[in-house]
């Protein structure tokens, strides 16, 4: 393994971060576990950044694509009709709720977000874009413009005029105490403010995660986007959803994250686990906001063949075997679990999720100030006893945490007593 990283180390970027102190290959995998090439098997509870999302080697995804591949065509591009294009499209429109939807599929979240944010300020003929503190919505130029997070931006360089409001950071001291109404009330207050002051009063979208990702799974609080949709629709701005880590039903309490919140936003975007393993994005809006740029536009890559029959086989899986369902029960047992052995940890400063989309947050036990030592000692200890998970946070001292929607009772269990066991380690 050490020629491998010296090698890995010699010709990619240094910027490009791998996890642990010994980082590891992955060499197999299968249902929820894989192996590395020492012959270590994990329970995988981050499940290749969210994307694995019914797990590994699932007979389905793996017929679909084998018969794609026998059929001879692996790509053509979006010039000629592509079937399982088409038929993902209208599945993927009806489970939207948005009326009248049309869907364009890319390569990755981040070209999505791109997509999205193409339509918004062209529907708009307006640059100014409004993005939620702490948020993350890709590594490309103009989703890092609507990035919230100073570790993943490389400058202020900017092709929008961006301001990013609150929401999604009832942790601060200055909203300490608040209720999750007052808290409402606050922000959308904020947000009138914002729009009065910091802007040109002609922005054309909102683009927010309905759990941030990167950010660590902070979230707003359930009702908060229906009341900022409020104030956005008296100045005709437009909605955008960034599904890319909260869609399919991982949060188990709705198919998409914003519904938690009963708004239909103007636009979706959605990539990761749709292809489970796949390189699948895409966007799903309002038909009038989809049609309306007048350039021809195309995809040389997105929604290939290959990868719609893994997407379509992935979604028929999800749907089939209600894996909203079994996300919001093993969420619950497992977030329960964390919540009962924090109290004993006092450097556990919060845990939070919904479904199987769940956090700790490693604090200093005696200042209450983040603690990225820790959140790499925990990740280190859940290693060393069988089980992989992620890392994030505006700090990076929050282990984020989102195993395959298939994840079983006993598989749940299992992590749970490996991520207690983790955090008596580090108490010890």
């Amino acid at each position: 393994m050490s020629e491998l990283l010296a090698r890995h180390r010699a010709v990619m970027p240094q910027w490009m971060a791998l996890y642990y102190a010994q980082p590891i290959e992955i060499t197999g995998g299968k249902d929820n576990r894989v192996v590395d090439g020492a012959g270590n098997s994990y329970l995988d509870f981050f499940a290749g950044i969210l994307t694995n999302m019914i797990g590994y080697d699932v007979a389905e995804v793996r017929e679909a694509v084998e018969r794609q591949l026998a059929t001879g065509v692996v790509h053509t591009s979006t010039v000629y009709l592509l079937r399982g294009q088409v038929e993902l499209a209208e599945k993927v429109a009806r489970l939207s709720g948005i009326p009248d939807a049309k869907v364009f599929f890319t390569n990755s979240g981040t070209e999505a977000n791109e997509a999205a944010l193409l339509l918004a300020t062209y529907e708009r003929r307006s640059n100014q874009v409004l993005a939620m503190r702490q948020s993350y919505h890709g590594k490309s130029f103009g989703a890092t413009a609507v990035t919230s997070n100073r570790a993943w931006k490389n400058n202020g360089l900017s092709p929008f005029h961006t301001v990013f409001l609150h929401g999604a950071d009832k942790h601060l001291p200055q909203f300490a105490g608040l209720s999750d109404a007052d808290y409402i009330k606050v922000c959308v207050e904020d947000l009138r403010h914002t729009l009065a002051t910091a802007t040109g009063g002609d922005v054309a979208a909102l683009i927010a995660e309905p759990i941030q990702g990167v950010g660590g799974f902070t979230m707003a609080p359930d009702g908060l986007f229906a009341a900022y949709k409020e104030v956005l629709d008296e100045y005709g701005i437009l909605f955008i959803s960034d599904e890319v880590q909260t869609g399919w039903g991982r949060t188990g309490q709705s198919f998409f994250g914003i519904q938690n919140h009963g708004v239909t936003p103007d636009a979706m975007t959605f990539a990761k686990g749709l292809g489970n393993g796949f390189a699948i994005g895409g966007v799903v809006a309002r038909g009038d906001l989809m049609d309306a740029p007048h350039a021809v536009g195309l995809s040389t890559f997105g929604g290939n063949p290959i990868a719609m029959a893994a997407a379509n086989a992935t979604l028929d899986y999800v749907l089939s075997h209600d894996l909203q369902a079994n996300a919001a029960e093993r969420g619950a047992f497992i977030l329960a679990g964390l919540h009962e052995a924090a109290s004993r940890f006092p450097f556990v400063g919060d845990v939070r999720g919904k479904g199987l989309m769940f956090a700790l947050e490693l604090v200093d036990p005696s200042t209450g100030a983040p603690s990225p030592e820790l959140a790499s000692r925990m990740m280190e200890e859940t290693r060393s006893r069988g089980l992989l998970a992620g890392k994030g946070g505006l700090y990076g001292n929050v282990m984020r945490m989102a195993p395959p929607l298939t994840l079983t009772s006993e598989e749940a269990a299992e992590g749970l007593q490996i991520l207690i066991d983790s955090l008596e380690a580090i108490s010890s």
